[in-house]
């Protein structure tokens, strides 16, 4: 490439509700203050980026609902995503060449200002960074919740945030953390990470702390379920459009339950006066470094797939799929 030569990237775009496509743009040469990136891998948020495909994010949300670099409108044509791994091939000598996480579409190249890419730290491969933006949600959830040594935790959920979040919980000295899912064969992921693991029949009552990630309504009322008298039930799940019961009768008054909602875009109340999102975001690559979380990428592609992949992710229940670019060759 010549410099200040624009490049021909290709991205994923959804061009409208359920269809996919590849389209190629030109990518102007970096000023002042920014890099140009070249992506080795991203990474799918299955919950969130399938309700974006299946065009079901609420009029209301639109805006609040917008990726830092997404291009286009919901319900589409929209690029969308926030899970990019890749290399700094132009900018600052301090960033040249280096590995970097961004929030960033499923696009083969990009320029984005310097201040928006975060170095991966050492022990990070490239192949895992791609959880990143879904650490740095079970990070906030844990801290919406304020977990302490001790307590009992259930996990409802086991997709890539509830993974998670169990994991982390599991650090916490003297916890006892129970990953609940309808799908037995989330046990091995479960064993993988170092917490139990049950289907909601079999889950431990009376939890000192619930979180809540199914995005189901069936996930929900279990939760309910799994809580002990004056228990939080963090709300960790977003249903995009969908209306969704929650069994607030029964014994939710009288064993005075908590229904809390946590959501990534705002950093937790008790942690801004010190935290932004940056440090947040820096802090989820740092604890990318133990390699039992490869165990949450589920299955990778070339980004020429991703059209008809799509689809079929949406449907399924996915953990974190990865997206393999040429430059990862």
């Amino acid at each position: 490439m010549a410099p200040n030569e624009p490049i021909a990237a290709r991205a994923f775009w959804i061009a409208s509700p359920g269809r996919g496509e590849i389209r190629t743009e030109l990518v102007p040469a970096p000023g002042p203050g920014s890099v140009l990136v070249e992506t080795l891998y991203s990474g799918i948020s299955r919950g969130t980026e399938s309700l974006v495909f299946a065009g079901r994010v609420p009029v209301s949300e639109h805006a609040r609902m917008r990726a830092p670099f997404q291009a286009g409108r919901f319900p589409g044509p929209v690029k969308y995503g926030y899970a990019s791994v890749g290399r700094v091939i132009e900018g600052p000598d301090t960033l040249r060449g280096r590995l970097v996480f961004c929030l960033y579409p499923h696009q083969t190249h990009y320029v984005v200002p310097s201040d928006a890419v975060h170095p991966l730290p050492p022990g990070v491969p490239p192949e895992r960074a791609v959880l990143a933006a879904n650490l740095e949600t079970a990070v906030n959830g844990l801290w919406d919740g304020s977990p302490s040594i001790g307590d009992r935790i259930a996990v409802i959920g086991a997709g890539t945030v509830g993974c998670l979040v169990a994991w982390l919980a599991a650090g916490i000295p003297g916890t006892r953390v129970e990953l609940v899912d309808v799908d037995a064969a989330k046990a091995g992921i479960a064993a993988k990470l170092g917490v139990d693991f049950a289907v909601p029949a079999d889950a431990a009552r009376n939890a000192d702390l619930v979180f809540h990630a199914s995005g189901t309504e069936g996930g929900l009322e279990t939760a309910l379920e799994l809580a002990g008298f004056e228990a939080a039930i963090v709300e960790l799940s977003w249903y995009g459009d969908e209306r969704i019961a929650a069994p607030l009768g029964q014994a939710f008054h009288s064993r005075r339950l908590t229904l809390r909602s946590s959501q990534v875009g705002t950093v937790a109340p008790h942690r801004r006066a010190r935290w932004d999102a940056r440090r947040r975001l820096g802090l989820a690559l740092e604890l990318l470094t133990d390699s039992r979380l490869d165990a949450l990428i589920s299955g990778e592609s070339a980004l020429d797939e991703l059209p008809a992949l799509m689809p079929r992710l949406a449907a399924a229940g996915a953990l974190c799929h990865r997206i393999r670019y040429e430059s990862a060759a």
